[in-house]
């Protein structure tokens, strides 16, 4: 069950890395994407990469005391 954890935090970083990305301009695909160049969605994807920090080592703390 952690291993099923662990990997939705990974997607969640890798996803919020992305919306960073898009928001900021600098990975501008799809081309008609409407997240391109929004300043929101920078917010977005930090708060989502920094949840799916919390949620992994929050699991490595849990695998450590179990």
């Amino acid at each position: 069950m952690r291993t099923v954890g662990y990997v939705i935090g990974l997607l969640m970083v890798l996803l919020g890395l992305i919306w960073i990305g898009q928001g900021s301009g600098y990975f501008p695909y799809p081309a008609s994407s409407f997240m391109i160049a929004q300043k929101i969605w920078m917010l977005w994807g930090a708060i989502l990469a920094a949840a799916g920090i919390v949620v992994m080592v929050i699991l490595s703390r849990l695998r450590r005391r179990g």
